[in-house]
């Protein structure tokens, strides 16, 4: 059984996620007793899976199963766009940090196991087979880039090499 996050790890990890979100052009939920609770259920996802996968989804376990709600989750941002907060309301805009727009429901994007794709699969047969390069698609930003291999960390969101997947 793995032990309950001290508030140390809470606060670093709260401090840290804040830093780069702000440096994202991201908010963090300004209720501060619930962002540090999701902050505390990342750590537990942490270190149930060795990944921090969203607190408000059933992760399956299998890092390459979950890549897509591995937090930030892919579908952060068409969430903020629509409703002005991601799916745990982890990330918020600017106009409910401001306190212009109420936190209101958010419907689940994250497809039904059985319609989810696996990396590496796109409908997008745009035939680039002029490139000599793979493209990698980053899954938090969707940063595209043309190599042999996708980059260590992405240069737009700082998300890992393992959250790029073969686009093309």
């Amino acid at each position: 059984m793995n032990a309950e996050p001290t508030v140390e790890q809470i606060d670093a990890l709260y401090k840290r996620l804040d830093r780069e979100a702000e440096a994202g052009g991201y908010h963090l939920n300004p209720d501060l007793p619930f962002t540090r609770d999701l902050v505390r259920s990342l750590l537990v996802t942490t270190a149930r899976y060795g990944y921090p996968a969203c607190p408000c989804r059933l992760a399956d376990g299998v890092k390459e199963k979950d890549l897509d709600i591995i937090c930030p989750c892919d579908y952060r941002d068409p969430d903020l766009d629509a409703y002005g907060a991601c799916y745990c309301a982890l990330y918020v805009s600017a106009a409910v940090l401001k306190g212009e727009k109420e936190l209101q429901p958010i419907p689940e994007r994250r497809p039904p196991p059985e319609a989810r794709k696996q990396p590496g699969e796109r409908a997008a047969a745009a035939t680039l087979a002029n490139l000599p390069y793979p493209v990698w698609r980053c899954r938090v930003c969707g940063y595209l880039c043309a190599r042999d291999e996708p980059p260590e960390v992405c240069p737009v969101c700082k998300a890992r090499k393992d959250r790029f997947e073969k686009f093309l």
